[in-house]
C-alpha cells in the first residue's frame, strides 16, 4: 500500500529546474482535471502558489501579495475588509480533497494546501514492502533475526491498513460535516436576476473583451488598424484590469449557487459556441469584436465620434433619448485623468431563442468592472430591479440600462442608473 513521504522544502535555496518538473506537471494535471475545469481563477490561484513553493521554499506568502499580484487588486487592497483572497483558498482546498479523493488517488505525488498558511507542500508516495520475501529457507531453520524481521513487516504493514482506513472515515465524516453545513442563503435580488443563467443544463460562457494590438509594451503598443497594419503582428492577449477584476465577481456569484462558468477571451470566441449557451460578455463592442456578429442592443450604442474637439473617442449614443436624458454618454476625455465613465448593463436575446446574452461594458475598463459589479451586488442589484418592478416570481425581461460611473484612482466608487429600456 501507499505510505506519505514529506517532499521538504526548509532551505531558501531555489529548487533546481529539473527536480521542479515533475511537481509542476502534477499541479497541471490537477489544473487539467474535472475538479477544476471550468474554474479560471483557481487554475490561476494554484499555479502561482506552486511556482512560489518551488521557487522560493519555506517562505510564506501574505494575503496582499496574492490579491494584488493574481487577482489583479488594486495597491490599496485591505485584507481585513475584503475576504475574496480567504474564500478562494477555501475552495482551493476543497477542489484539491475533491481531486485526491477520485482522479488524484493514485498519483505520485501529492499537492497539499494546509489551513492557517498560503504555502503548498507536496509530498511524494512510497510504496511499502507488504510481505518479506522468500529466501528459500525452510521456516523452522529460518534465522531468528529474519522471522523477527517479517513478524515487524507484517505488523506494520496492518498498523498501516488501520491508519488509513481510520483517515479515509475521518476524512469522510469532515466531508459530511461540511457538506451538512448550513448555507447561506443566496440574496434574493441576485436570485431573482440571475434566475435565467441557472436552469440552463450547460455553464454560461463569459468573454472577455480582447483587443488586437500591435507592438510591443517596451516600444510602443496601440490598437490595430486594418488599413495599414498587418494581421501578422498582432498581439491579442492583453485586456483591461475592470475585466480581469470582472471575471473574479463574476465566478464569485455563481459560486454563491454553486454553479461553474467558462471563461473565454473574445479573440477565441466562435459563433459556434454562442448557438447553444448562455453567454456573458465583458467589455465594449469596440474590444470585443464578437458582439458585433450577435443580436444585440437596440437602444444605447457604442459609437466613435466622428468629428469635434475629442474626435475618435469612443461614446454611447442614446438612440432614443427621453425627456432629461443626454443624447451622448462620454466618459473623461482621453487626455485628462479618468473622473467619470459609462457603461451599459443589457440583456438581449441570444441567436438561440431559448438563450441570452448579458452585455456589461463600460467606455473604459474601469467602467466595464462598474458594471460587472452592479449586477453582483445584492445592494446596487435590488435598485435595478426596483426600477423593472419585479417580484421574485418574475422573469428578468431584454431590458438595456446607462450607468454613470465616478471614478477615484482608477477605481469605480459610485454608479447610478441615468436611463433605462425594457418591460418595466
Amino acid at each position: 500500500m501507499g505510505e506519505l513521504v514529506t517532499f521538504g522544502y526548509m532551505s531558501v535555496t531555489k529548487t533546481p529546474n529539473e527536480a521542479r518538473e515533475p511537481y509542476l506537471a502534477v499541479v497541471e494535471s490537477i489544473i487539467r482535471s474535472n475538479a477544476l475545469h471550468g474554474s479560471e481563477s483557481l487554475c490561476k490561484l494554484l499555479r502561482y502558489l506552486a511556482e512560489q513553493a518551488l521557487q522560493y521554499p519555506g517562505i510564506a506568502l501574505k494575503e496582499y501579495q496574492i490579491a494584488t499580484e493574481v487577482f489583479g487588486r488594486p495597491p490599496d487592497f485591505d485584507p481585513h475588509l475584503d475576504s475574496a483572497i480567504r474564500v478562494q483558498a477555501g475552495r482551493l482546498r476543497m477542489k484539491l480533497a475533491e481531486y485526491y479523493a477520485s482522479e488524484g488517488a493514485e498519483d505520485p505525488i501529492v499537492v497539499e494546501f494546509p489551513k492557517g498558511t498560503y504555502a503548498l507542500t507536496f509530498h511524494r508516495r512510497i510504496v511499502s514492502a507488504g510481505a518479506p520475501l522468500a529466501t528459500g529457507l525452510r521456516p523452522e531453520r529460518q534465522a531468528p533475526g529474519v522471522r523477527n524481521w517479517a513478524i515487524a513487516v507484517v505488523v506494520l504493514s496492518f498498523l498501516l491498513v488501520m491508519a488509513a482506513a481510520a483517515l479515509a472515515g475521518l476524512w469522510r465524516s469532515q466531508r459530511q460535516a461540511m457538506t451538512a453545513r448550513p448555507v447561506p442563503p443566496v440574496p434574493q435580488a441576485l436570485a431573482i436576476f440571475w434566475k435565467g443563467f441557472l436552469t440552463a443544463t450547460d455553464e454560461p460562457w463569459v468573454v472577455f473583451s480582447n483587443a488586437a494590438f500591435v507592438g510591443r509594451p517596451e516600444v510602443g503598443m496601440r490598437y490595430l488598424n486594418p488599413s495599414q497594419d498587418s494581421h501578422a503582428l498582432v498581439l491579442d492577449h492583453y485586456t483591461g484590469v475592470g475585466e480581469v477584476l470582472g471575471v473574479h465577481e463574476l465566478d464569485r456569484v455563481f459560486h454563491l449557487f454553486n454553479r461553474e462558468i467558462r471563461v473565454k477571451r473574445g479573440s477565441l470566441f466562435s459563433l459556434d459556441d454562442a448557438k447553444n449557451n448562455n453567454l456573458i460578455f465583458v467589455g465594449s463592442p469596440a474590444e470585443n469584436l464578437t458582439l458585433r456578429d450577435l443580436p444585440s442592443m437596440r437602444q444605447f450604442v457604442f459609437q466613435r465620434l466622428p468629428s469635434g474637439l475629442h474626435k475618435g473617442d469612443l461614446v454611447i449614443v442614446n438612440l432614443h433619448p427621453r425627456s432629461g436624458e443626454q443624447q451622448y454618454f462620454q466618459a473623461t476625455p482621453s487626455d485628462l485623468p479618468l473622473s467619470e465613465d459609462y457603461s451599459v448593463i443589457a440583456l438581449v436575446p441570444g441567436l438561440n431563442p431559448s438563450g441570452s446574452v448579458l452585455i456589461l461594458a463600460g467606455l473604459t475598463t474601469i467602467g466595464t468592472q462598474a458594471a460587472v459589479e452592479y449586477v453582483c451586488r445584492e445592494d446596487s442589484l435590488a435598485r435595478l430591479l426596483a426600477q423593472m418592478t419585479l417580484t421574485p416570481a418574475d422573469e428578468v425581461k431584454p431590458f438595456e440600462a446607462v450607468l454613470q460611473v465616478k471614478v477615484a484612482r482608477g477605481v469605480p466608487v459610485e454608479s447610478s442608473i441615468v436611463a433605462v429600456r425594457g418591460e418595466t
